[in-house]
């Protein structure tokens, strides 16, 4: 029987409901524990509580202990699973696919209803994400993400919906497999993964989304509050309204990487408009393009290549 190892970080798979209330926190035991015997007959599972935090309690120092932890622990294990909270679960997962290198299948699934509530999706996303860690064709695929039988790459998966199930969706691509009954089958192949050793994170990265008629003051304020680097989700293919341009300018300047995403929920961006503001313009002026990512996707990488112990070019590290 394969051997897997669960971790437990807290989010809603972990917490219950009040009936009179209905206020949704967490419990002092985890709801989860009292049911892993179902799962027996899946794997071998070894249990650690590591946290027992709502999702966005999470910051960077907790993504690291995590990814350490499941560094130096991994070994004897055919997989591990990771259960969070969903609102900041694409944040954790990505931070682990960046930092960790090792040959076991790393998963991470939640739940979107907590453990009492009618149609609760904890058990049945838990057991999905069990069957995809000890599944062999999972091995080598990056860090993934499973929820309601579908399973995702930790690049592209974001959370789509507040309250729906099915929120975790990847744009334009889709998922890269699914759960079905006992089988997970694999249809699509990640093409390119990416691996920067981190011992501390000390690097702050900001992150803005570009509106109509934004003005510079909120750019200026990043470099005047002591990061090391900006994220913006510009307009369309990757724009920026003119007003933001010598404030973005004087960062570029001072040495900060700047990066640009899109706003957009779908496709990627490209330097096509040649006008004020536009994207030409912007890479001229050495603006980083990053492809595919979203906004809190280009944040996370951007402040682990800024804290990487292995020097890198930032502008290669975001080129596809």
């Amino acid at each position: 029987m394969k051997k897997v190892l669960l971790i437990n970080t807290g989010g809603t798979i972990a917490m219950s409901e009040d009936q009179e209330t209905g206020k949704v926190s967490p419990s002092q035991h985890n709801p989860l524990l009292t049911q892993s015997s179902f799962f027996n007959t899946l794997a071998d599972l070894e249990v650690v509580d590591l946290f027992n935090l709502p999702s966005p309690h999470m910051t960077s120092q907790e993504m690291l202990k995590l990814s350490q932890y499941i560094q130096d622990h991994a070994a004897g294990f055919d997989g591990i699973v990771i259960t969070h909270g969903t609102d900041t679960l694409e944040e954790t997962a990505y931070f682990l696919d960046l930092t960790l290198k090792i040959d076991q299948p790393v998963v991470l699934t939640g739940a979107m209803r907590s453990s009492n509530e009618i149609g609760s999706d904890g058990l049945a996303n838990l057991r999905s994400a069990i069957l995809v860690a000890r599944a062999e064709a999972s091995a080598q695929r990056g860090v993934l993400v499973v929820m309601n039988e579908e399973i995702h790459t930790a690049t592209y998966v974001t959370k789509t919906h507040t309250t729906n199930v099915a929120t975790f969706q990847t744009p334009t691509f889709g998922p890269v497999g699914l759960v079905a009954k006992s089988q997970v089958i694999y249809f699509h192949q990640l093409m390119r993964r990416d691996y920067y050793p981190v011992t501390e994170m000390t690097q702050r990265v900001a992150l803005l989304k570009t509106y109509a008629g934004m003005e510079g003051d909120l750019i200026e304020a990043v470099g005047q509050n002591g990061y090391q680097g900006l994220v913006i989700e510009g307009l369309g293919a990757g724009n920026l309204p003119p007003a933001t341009l010598p404030a973005l300018d004087q960062l570029i300047v001072q040495g900060l990487p700047v990066v640009m995403v899109s706003r957009a929920f779908n496709g990627v961006i490209e330097d096509i408009y040649d006008y004020t503001g536009g994207g030409k313009q912007l890479r001229q002026m050495g603006v980083i393009f990053a492809q595919g990512l979203s906004g809190v996707k280009a944040r996370i990488k951007l402040m682990v290549v800024l804290n990487t112990t292995e020097p890198v070019a930032i502008d290669q590290a975001f080129r596809l």
